[in-house]
């Protein structure tokens, strides 16, 4: 919990009811419970955590969120609930919400729903690793690297490597890494900024996760692999 005198670190879940990928997928059954709850019960888990927060347009998604343990503020407007609506103004109208009843926020902990696999072990490690940066992101190491097999056309349309010279053998070149998705770690401050200025605004240290633990629900096949995922790896979300 917050230390005395600090602001809170909260958990932020944005939850739209749509989905062209996969209807309904943020409510829909994973390992036995709504795909969203596994993110909620995962932060309320989490020691650092002194509230989780859900953004959502839709009252089924809400009811979930509440029955699981999560507070839901408001119904998200519909102007902030737009296929083409970037996450970040989401979120900042979130913790401005709650700034406006009177809450000091210092930390806003980002956890996308549709990330299950992680646990709050991760959420916690996330939170400690890179204590001075502005944002910490959830990575995962990248299966291809531009310095060695990444290509893209010149301007003529001919290919070429991403970077480098062609002369780098895979394991000499340098680590690159993917942004998965899972966990966001913003300062109050960063947050604002990147809302208006874009995430690459501010600095960004990194939580490296295992591969598995990576994965994405955006479509019927990310869901049934994220199910055997789970299966594999032990057969529960760990909260």
């Amino acid at each position: 919990m917050q230390a005395a005198g600090s602001g809170q670190t909260i958990a932020s879940i944005c939850a739209r009811g749509g989905s062209k990928g996969l209807p309904g997928k943020n409510i829909r059954p994973f390992a036995g419970k709504p795909l969203i709850v596994h993110s909620i019960e995962q932060a309320l888990a989490c020691a650092q955590i002194d509230g989780v927060y859900v953004s959502t347009d839709d009252e089924a998604i809400a009811a979930i969120a509440r029955a699981a343990g999560a507070t839901v503020p408001f119904l998200r407007p519909a102007a902030l609930a737009q296929d083409s609506t970037p996450k970040l103004p989401v979120i900042e109208h979130l913790v401005q919400h709650l700034e406006q009843g009177g809450a000091a926020i210092d930390r806003i902990v980002d956890l996308q729903p549709t990330s299950p696999l992680r646990d709050s072990s991760d959420i916690d490690a996330a939170l400690t690793v890179c204590p001075d940066a502005p944002l910490t992101v959830s990575v995962r190491e990248a299966a291809d690297n531009p310095y060695f097999n990444l290509v893209e056309p010149d301007p003529n349309g001919w290919l070429q490597l991403s970077k480098g010279l062609g002369n780098t053998r895979r394991q000499d070149a340098p680590p690159v890494y993917a942004l998965n998705g899972s966990i966001y770690v913003w300062q109050r401050r960063a947050l604002a900024q990147a809302a208006t200025q874009g995430l690459w605004s501010v600095r960004v240290g990194k939580y490296l996760m295992p591969r598995w633990k990576s994965v994405d629900i955006d479509d019927l096949e990310d869901f049934e692999y994220a199910e055997w995922l789970l299966h594999r790896h032990g057969g529960s979300s760990g909260c």
